[in-house]
């Protein structure tokens, strides 16, 4: 084989990392590794058109270990999360060799819990959990990051708004870089319009009209194969995919509302009883999917790609996903979005998400703190690039619109493990990057759902009751289920609220209107 066309192999393409990770990890391997460097010595490894992604590399100077969150992404062949193009470029580009830790997304908070009281702590972790990160910082867990970001973060500095930075101090001093929430929300109503069409149905507005739509759906054949399988609507467990139907109703599960002058969580509201009881009309006439309590993300996105759903609350990135498969799968299918259902007395609107979207925490006893926080800052600077893709390989710049090459944006999805650590949303590329995944409609989806946010009464960091109870009560709407399936009855939502308020609710709403009290 000839000497340039070895150089161009897949194991090659990485050269000298991927021998010094070998040699690492197994020392057994010293005479191959030995063998590949001389082999390499005479190779052109970086070929500027694939690998040169680091015009301004620095030379390693340290190694810093992190724990994040894989985010249920997956590697191409050959890759993982510690040697790739993404993580290989920010070490180029800082001068650290960093260690990645992914424990599994379905115990990830269970796994930091774990690593937290084992005596072997990395240098980062990060955290979706506000009670997690208060809990820690109470047990002085963590290292204040004051002076460090002073000297070493002035991109963080200068992305992160104050009232952000606001929401992890303590006594005064900063405990986290935060990670922001590029979007408001999430949810929006979508339909199949095909069907409507059938059916000779207009797009419903109202709750009575989405009501009537669900029915038909359900009943009255509107994929027109002559059998009764169709589902009216579609949930997920734990009734995710609700909001806009607890918005019909002006409330939202976990939000907090002003109620004559005080703040009152929406869970334990009349209207969310109401709600229920819409709900369990449904379930109980055949029309909601008999099937919901037990719907993971999957069985649900399933249903809609075979065509068996047309109607439900959709993730506003969903129009790239199950809706796509499922227009690919049935070319008569057209989906369109609909109003959010406006209720009895007028209400509509959708849960919002927290402007905060993580915590990278760094532990007390860290000695490489200052490593981290310049691998932070420098996340935060290059959003183009670790949002994006490489440019010029992922995407380009033509006739001022980005294009995008699908397949490959698709197969370096693992880059948003690390760039989400530090999310800090560019309007300016916001759009143009939404526009380029294909005609989705993803930016008119975040629009429709930025004007419909309920906003959250209570936006402070966790009280300590919180801490305290937070899980314990969430755990205890697991009875708004068996409401809606009739294992219940409507008034098991009373003795709910009575629980609620027993078991640390009281607690934490005493906690939360001293903090309203303040603003």
């Amino acid at each position: 084989m000839p000497m340039n066309k070895a150089c161009n192999d897949e194991f090659f393409q990485h050269g000298n990392r991927r021998v010094s990770r070998l040699l690492k990890g197994n020392v057994l391997l010293l005479p191959v590794c030995v063998f590949l460097m001389l082999l390499t010595a005479g190779c052109n490894i970086m070929d500027p058109s694939e690998e040169d992604h680091s015009p301004e590399s620095q030379p390693k100077s340290a190694s810093i270990s992190i724990v994040i969150s894989s985010l249920g992404m997956t590697f191409p062949a050959g890759m993982d999360e510690n040697d790739n193009p993404y993580l290989n470029y920010i070490e180029e580009r800082t001068g650290l060799e960093i260690g990645v830790n992914l424990p599994p997304p379905e115990v990830y908070n269970e796994k930091l819990d774990v690593i937290m009281s084992s005596g072997n702590l990395p240098d980062m972790l990060h955290t979706y959990e506000p009670v997690w990160f208060d809990n820690y910082v109470k047990q002085q867990a963590f290292m204040p990051l004051d002076e460090l970001i002073d000297k070493y973060g002035p991109h963080l500095k200068e992305k992160i708004p104050p009232e952000v930075w606001d929401r992890v101090r303590y006594g005064g001093k900063i405990y986290a870089v935060p990670s922001l929430n590029e979007v408001t929300g999430a949810e929006l109503m979508y339909v199949r319009k095909d069907w409507l069409d059938r059916l000779g149905l207009e797009p419903p507005e109202t709750l009575e009209e989405y009501y009537e739509v669900i029915r038909a759906f359900t009943l009255d054949d509107p994929d027109g194969n002559g059998v009764q399988d169709t589902i009216g609507l579609t949930l997920m467990s734990k009734l995710g995919r609700s909001s806009p139907f607890f918005g019909a109703f002006g409330t939202q599960r976990n939000t907090w509302f002003e109620r004559d002058g005080q703040l009152v969580n929406g869970s334990i509201l009349p209207e969310t009883k109401e709600t229920l009881a819409f709900f369990a009309k449904l379930y109980q006439e055949n029309l909601l999917d008999r099937e919901f309590p037990l719907n993971l993300q999957n069985n649900m996105f399933e249903k809609i790609e075979n065509g068996t759903v047309g109607l439900f609350s959709a993730a506003w990135y969903d129009t790239r996903g199950p809706i796509a498969a499922n227009m690919s799968k049935d070319p008569e299918a057209v989906w369109m979005p609909l109003p959010y259902p406006t209720g009895p007395d007028g209400f509509k609107g959708v849960e919002g998400k927290d402007i905060i979207r993580g915590y990278n925490v760094i532990p007390a006893e860290s000695e490489k703190a200052a490593e981290v926080i310049k691998f932070l800052d420098f996340i935060a600077s290059d959003y183009k690039t670790l949002k994006l893709g490489f440019e010029n390989e992922i995407w380009r710049w033509e006739d001022g619109a980005i294009v995008t090459d699908f397949a490959l944006h698709d197969k370096h999805l693992y880059r948003g493990i690390y760039q989400s650590l530090v999310d800090v949303p560019d309007q300016l590329l916001f759009k143009e990057r939404l526009d380029s995944l294909g005609d989705f409609n993803l930016y008119n989806n975040l629009q429709m759902i930025h004007s419909h946010i309920t906003p959250n009464a209570f936006y402070g960091v966790p009280t300590p009751a919180m801490t305290k109870y937070s899980n314990k009560l969430k755990n205890l709407e697991d009875v708004f289920t068996k409401i809606i399936m009739g294992l219940e009855p409507l008034d098991a939502f009373d003795d709910y609220v009575k629980r609620w308020k027993e078991e640390g609710g009281d607690e934490i709403t005493k906690e939360v209107n001293e903090w309203y009290s303040k603003q």
